[in-house]
C-alpha cells in the first residue's frame, strides 16, 4: 500500500480503498475480490452470503436508536474496467492496481484506478466497520460483473434484499443525484475473409493512432472525443488510392470504453510509398486539426515491418473498410423529454481482422428500449449489407426516472442543506445497475450518487480527494436522516 493514500481523509475509506485495490478484480474473473469481502464480512462478525450467481450480501443491524427506521441497501460493484496503456506493463489478473496521488487527485500508474465503483464499495465497508456512524439497519450488496454485462444484478433473485431504500454508490459527479440511466445491448458483427499474397514488390508498415484520451462510452460520448477504430477507418479509406493492402487490424478493447488506440499492418508498392507518406503526413495534421481541443495527444506512427504472408482479398477488403466507416458510432439521438440528456449512442469499441477473421464489438446504450434496438437495427443492416453475421446479446433495461420519489427528497433537501445549494438531480447515460434490480425488487425506493472521477474506463482515470470528502460526510447524513418505517 501507498502510505500516502492511507494518510488521506477520510482515513477509513483511503484504508479500505487501498485494501480492496491490491486484490485484481477484471469484470468475470471476481474470485479474488469475492473471498476478500467475504473474509471481511466474516471477520466484523456480520451474516454474510454469497448469492448463487456470486453476489456477496452483508447485513448489518440498526446501530440504537435506529431501529423504527426504514432499512436502506448500500449497492456497489465489485469488479473493475482493466485498460492500461500499450506501454505499460501491468497483469490485471494478478496484480494490485499501482497508486500516487497528483494534487487533489488519487491516481494510478498506467492503468485504470478502478475509483469506478471502488469508492463506493470502500465506503460501504467503512460503514460496515463503523463503531459511531449512527444508521438503520443496512444491506450491503456487491455485485459482480457490473461493467461488462450487469450478471450480478441481472442474477439476483428476489427474496435476498429486505430493505426498502436502495443506494446506489455509482455516479460520479459529487453535486449530481441520479434517478434514472441508459439500458444498453452488446452488439457483434463477424465475418471470414479470404487471403491472398501481396501482388507486388511492396514494404510493409505498422500503422499506429494512438494518443486519444477515451472514456467512459455512456457518460463520455457526447463530447466529441476520438474514437481509434473510427479514425483508423477513416484513414485506411482516404489512403485507398495507394493500393495499400490489409494484413491485420486491431483496435480498441473493452465495449463501455471509448478505444484509445488502433494499429493495423499494411503493404504498399515500392512505387507509391513516397507519394503515400506524403498524403498520410497530411490526413495526420487534418486530424490533429480536428480534434486539437479534445485529443490534443492524437498521434499517428508508421514503422517499418517485415512483409507478411498474406493480405486480405481486395473484395473482403473493400467491404470491411467501407462497412466500418459507415457504422454509427457517438451520439445518435438526445433526448426529447430531459434537456441535454444523451438519448441512444454506439461505441464501436473492438475491432480485430486477422488470419482470416474479423470480430466487431458494439455497445449501443438508451434510455428508450425502442429506441436502442432502432439504432441496433440500423447497424445489424449496416454489417449484414458487408457480409457479416451480426448478434445481439446482454440487453439491459434502463431505469425509469421517478421525480416523486421519496428517497429523491430526503437527498435533495440535505444536500441544500449542507452545501447551500441545490443538486443537479439526474438521469444519465451510463449504465446504472438500479433499472435491473428493480426487476426483481420493484418496490426499493433507488437513488445513485458519489464522488467525483474523472477519466473513468480509461488510464487518465483519477478520483478527487476533496469531493471523496465532500461524498462521506453526504452519505453519512443520508443514513442518519432515514425516514421511519410506515
Amino acid at each position: 500500500m501507498n502510505p500516502q493514500i492511507l494518510s488521506l481523509e477520510p482515513k477509513a475509506i483511503w484504508k479500505n480503498f487501498s485494501a480492496l485495490n491490491a486484490v485484481p478484480r477484471p469484470s468475470k474473473k471476481e474470485a479474488k475480490v469475492r473471498a476478500f469481502i467475504v473474509a471481511f464480512g466474516n471477520r466484523l462478525g456480520l451474516k454474510t452470503v454469497v448469492d448463487p450467481i456470486g453476489n456477496v450480501i452483508i447485513k448489518k443491524p440498526a446501530t440504537k436508536g435506529m431501529e423504527n427506521r426504514k432499512a436502506v441497501v448500500l449497492q456497489s460493484h465489485l469488479d473493475m474496467v482493466c485498460q492500461k496503456n500499450d506501454e505499460t506493463d501491468f497483469d490485471f489478473e494478478t496484480q494490485g492496481i499501482k497508486m500516487y496521488v497528483d494534487g487533489d487527485w488519487v491516481t494510478a500508474e498506467g492503468t485504470t484506478l478502478g475509483a469506478d465503483n471502488g469508492i463506493g464499495v470502500a465506503a460501504i465497508m467503512s460503514i460496515l466497520e463503523s463503531n459511531d456512524i449512527a444508521h438503520p439497519a443496512l444491506e450491503a450488496l456487491f455485485t459482480i460483473d457490473e461493467e461488462t454485462g450487469m450478471t450480478g444484478a441481472k442474477g439476483l433473485q428476489a427474496g435476498y434484499l429486505n430493505g426498502e431504500i436502495l443506494l446506489n454508490l455509482d455516479t460520479e459527479e459529487d453535486d449530481e443525484i441520479d434517478i434514472g440511466c441508459a439500458g444498453g445491448i452488446d452488439i457483434t458483427a463477424t465475418k471470414t475473409y479470404s487471403e491472398i499474397s501481396p501482388k507486388a514488390i511492396v514494404t510493409a508498415f505498422k500503422l499506429t493512432l494512438n494518443g486519444l484520451n477515451g472514456g467512459h462510452s455512456g457518460m463520455d460520448i457526447h463530447k466529441g472525443l476520438g474514437n481509434a477504430n473510427k479514425l483508423l477507418t477513416r484513414l485506411l479509406y482516404n489512403l485507398q488510392e495507394f493500393a495499400i493492402q490489409i494484413a491485420a487490424f486491431n483496435g480498441g478493447g473493452l465495449r463501455n470504453a471509448i478505444p484509445r488506440e488502433g494499429h493495423a499492418t499494411i503493404v504498399i508498392p515500392n512505387d507509391k510509398v513516397t507519394a503515400f507518406k506524403e498524403t498520410l503526413s497530411e490526413q495526420a495534421a487534418t486530424f490533429k486539426h480536428e480534434y486539437q481541443k479534445v485529443d490534443a495527444n492524437l498521434n499517428i506512427v508508421l514503422e517499418t515491418v517485415a512483409v507478411p504472408n498474406t493480405v486480405m482479398a481486395d473484395n473482403d477488403q473493400t467491404s470491411f473498410i467501407k462497412t466500418l466507416y459507415a457504422a454509427h458510432n457517438g451520439v445518435y439521438k438526445m433526448s426529447l423529454d430531459v434537456e441535454g440528456l444523451v438519448e441512444t449512442s454506439n461505441n464501436v469499441a473492438n475491432v480485430i481482422a486477422e488470419n482470416g477473421q474479423i470480430k466487431v464489438n458494439c455497445l449501443t446504450r438508451s434510455s428508450v428500449e425502442s429506441t436502442k434496438y432502432d439504432l441496433a437495427s440500423k447497424l445489424k443492416a449496416t454489417f449484414e449489407l458487408g457480409g457479416f453475421k451480426v448478434t445481439f446479446a446482454g440487453s439491459y433495461p434502463g431505469w425509469q426516472p421517478n421525480p416523486d420519489s421519496p428517497i429523491l427528497k430526503v437527498l435533495t433537501n440535505l444536500y441544500e442543506k449542507i452545501f447551500d445549494k441545490k443538486p443537479d438531480v439526474a438521469a444519465c447515460h451510463a449504465g446504472l445497475e438500479c433499472g435491473i434490480l428493480g426487476t426483481n425488487y420493484p418496490g426499493m425506493d433507488m437513488i445513485s450518487f458519489g464522488p467525483t472521477i474523472r477519466g473513468a474506463h480509461s488510464p487518465d482515470e483519477r478520483a478527487s480527494i476533496s469531493s471523496t470528502q465532500k461524498f462521506w460526510h453526504f452519505l453519512q447524513e443520508i443514513l442518519r436522516e432515514i425516514p421511519v418505517k410506515e
